[in-house]
């Protein structure tokens, strides 16, 4: 499977300030095997020490910081080589190994000739503690779940990626293409973007595997949230997680204590929250009050939105059976478009820096999806999942904030187009939104 986020390995191995690096991701995102290959494509030889395996390797880092006394303890346990420049070292499963993430300080300042990488399944729990790292001693990366780009290559759409690669103006797309695109989206929407779901699809076309495999990650998950090292939040986590498919079927998806559990309330439940933010497993999505920069100043802290870390989960989670692939468009309209809006947030997150807001107000009730952030512009978003497209919450943001909205998108099952200063992009194009938008706001200058 070809992943896009080799691009940025490439640009850390060559760039002339690498720090150690840290990639962070949710378990069975493809960290491992993307580092193996990352290594296997640019490096002579790959160095890969797993601490969950081999936790008698955590003993090299506590008795000493000397960098080339641990490698060659390392080396000597391991019977792998480790040459400057020449070999990639993963150390794999890190979140609780502490000294090893410590460690990365004496490697940037001693020994930066060594090319290191620190992965695992749970470092974003890790790195919430201010202890975990050296600040400013490390690069960071984040490995997300496959786009649906990525999705289309691994199922040998080559033709239809270069295709949306090779748009360059605002025109309908040609239904040789759109038609194809369309139905391709409706599988991605079953699958998501996690590797070995896909893989089961595209390789196998066997959607009983697919869909246990899907299964087995949501069981894995939920068997993490018993490492929380307070007992007393497990149930909490479990219910914060299970309740998401409930929360964003409501007609205000604003994230509601008493949806996970009759009578919660907010303070006994943020630490469980924050536990399954800070290990990827969801977006937190905040309100924002007006479309002002920095975007993050705005935020209504006390309102907020969640969603999964992938689409295919989502679903699973959500008990949608894969059948529905076959039902017209009942995977973009299933519980109110929740699945478009949670595909929609996973591809706007690897576009644009600052994480999406979204807006609302009430009596009468409006809500504007998305706010994003793209350079000196805040750019309302709306999607729309059924053939009716009207759009009347952008038009309201519009009214109220008038010369400030430079542009408004939409996604939807139409077909692509500006009408006036309303850009209209189909969901299988989502990926391309920084592209399209620039596009766009050129076109609206003229």
């Amino acid at each position: 499977m070809e992943r896009l986020i080799l691009n940025d390995l490439l640009k850390w191995k060559n760039s002339k300030y690498r720090k150690p690096l840290i990639l962070k991701g949710v378990r069975q995102v493809g960290k491992t095997w993307i580092l193996k290959e990352f290594g296997k494509l640019y490096y002579d030889n790959v160095a890969y020490f797993n601490f969950d395996e081999h936790s008698e390797y955590k003993q090299f880092f506590e008795t000493t910081k000397d960098v080339e006394r641990i490698l060659q303890n390392l080396m000597l346990a391991s019977g792998q080589k480790i040459i400057k420049e020449k070999t990639l070292i993963v150390f794999d499963e890190v979140q609780d190994c502490p000294n090893v993430l410590n460690a990365m300080k004496y490697f940037y300042e001693n020994a930066n000739e060594y090319h290191v990488v620190c992965a695992g399944s749970l470092l974003g729990i890790a790195l919430a503690k201010p202890s975990s790292f050296p600040v400013g001693m490390v690069d960071f990366l984040q490995i997300n779940p496959m786009t649906f780009k990525e999705f289309l290559k691994a199922n040998g759409d080559e033709n239809l990626v270069k295709y949306m690669n090779s748009v360059n103006t605002i025109e309908p797309i040609p239904d040789a293409f759109f038609n194809p695109l369309y139905e391709k989206l409706k599988m991605y929407y079953v699958t998501g973007g996690m590797p070995e779901p896909v893989k089961m699809w595209t390789e196998e076309r066997d959607v009983e595997a697919m869909q246990t495999a899907l299964s087995n990650i949501i069981g894995a998950y939920e068997r993490d949230f018993a490492k929380h090292p307070d007992v007393k939040e497990f149930p909490k986590i479990s219910l914060i997680w299970k309740s998401i498919p409930s929360q964003l079927s409501r007609e205000n998806k604003k994230f509601i204590y008493k949806v996970a559990k009759e009578g919660a309330r907010a303070r006994e439940y943020e630490d469980a929250l924050q536990w399954v933010v800070d290990a990827n497993l969801v977006s937190k999505i905040y309100r924002s009050t007006a479309p002002g920069l920095p975007i993050s100043a705005y935020d209504d802290l006390a309102a907020f939105k969640l969603y999964l870390v992938d689409v295919g989960l989502l679903r699973c989670l959500a008990m949608l059976a894969p059948t529905a692939f076959g039902e017209g468009n009942r995977l973009f309209t299933e519980f109110k478009g929740s699945l478009s809006e949670n595909y929609v947030l996973q591809s706007l997150r690897n576009q644009f820096e600052a994480t999406p807001r979204y807006w609302a107000i009430d009596n009468p009730r409006y809500e504007v999806d998305f706010l994003i952030q793209r350079e000196n512009d805040v750019i309302p978003i709306e999607v729309k999942a059924e053939d009716n497209i009207e759009s009347k919450s952008l038009k309201k943001f519009k009214d109220k904030y008038g010369d400030k909205v430079k542009l408004r998108v939409r996604f939807s099952l139409s077909n692509l187009k500006l009408d006036d200063d309303v850009l209209n992009i189909p969901l299988f194009m989502t990926d391309y939104a920084d592209e399209l938008i620039g596009i766009a706001l050129e076109k609206l200058k003229l």
